[in-house]
């Protein structure tokens, strides 16, 4: 089993709807047994794959008062489970200072390893407790940047942080080309991916599904494969 966790040090980026079409593609053009794990207390990925809101119970594997598997549920999409988030998990970073358990989810990870050949984190924002057991849990740590200095400077404070601990995977997100900015920023790092913006992409909140599911033709639909193309290669080093 690999765990790749899609982070980022701020929010508004693009982290869920690579977290959910990355998840996509693990079950679908990989043909892996996928669980998309939300650990971020807005439970976006949450809502794209089920809608159905949670009991506040997700904080409570953390403390082992609940076992995952009792809050994993099954989705529409062939080989995709998914633990969801709900504002329970507002109190996560509180709970891992607490317990004083620096590789709690490693270990809860550890025990999904015979259900599971990929596991993907949708992380909350911002260096915290959380971040730094997602650093010690995961395989490859996906990074979504708008290209602008300040998500770069940005990336450079996450680089800072896990960068010696952690393998990182910056991805250029929500990228208009015709933009001077945004070409200036894909000119200095030519060998990120790239995944662009495009209204086949917002459309996933209001058909609460992945691109790849119903336009996996599409610019976007391309993009989301090529990088998962990409990560699987990177798995495989």
């Amino acid at each position: 089993m690999s765990t790749i966790a899609i982070y980022s040090l701020k929010g508004g980026v693009g982290k869920t709807t690579l977290a959910v079409n990355l998840a996509w593609a693990a079950a679908t053009q990989s043909s892996r047994r996928t669980l998309l794990w939300d650990l971020d207390p807005q439970a976006a990925s949450s809502y794209l794959l089920s809608g159905a809101r949670a009991k506040e119970q997700a904080q409570a594997v953390f403390s082992r008062d609940l076992e995952p598997e009792k809050l994993i549920r099954r989705t529409e999409i062939e080989r995709l489970d998914l633990l969801p988030a709900d504002a329970s998990l507002r109190g996560l970073d509180l709970l891992f200072h607490t317990l004083d358990k620096k590789k709690r989810l490693a270990k809860l990870l550890t025990g999904l390893r015979k259900s599971y050949d990929r596991v993907l984190l949708d992380c909350p924002p911002g260096l915290t407790e959380t971040s730094d057991q997602v650093m010690r849990a995961a395989d490859l740590i996906v990074v979504p940047v708008i290209p602008s200095p300040l998500s770069e400077r940005a990336f450079a404070e996450v680089e800072r942080h896990l960068g010696a601990k952690a393998q990182l995977l910056p991805v250029h997100s929500m990228v208009d080309k015709r933009r001077k900015l945004h070409a200036d920023a894909l000119a200095r790092h030519p060998d990120w991916p790239v995944i662009p913006m495009a209204s086949v992409i917002e459309s996933m909140t209001v058909r609460r599904a992945p691109v790849g599911s119903f336009a996996g033709r599409s610019a976007g639909g391309q993009a989301f494969a090529r990088l998962w193309q990409d990560i699987e290669k990177r798995l495989a080093a």
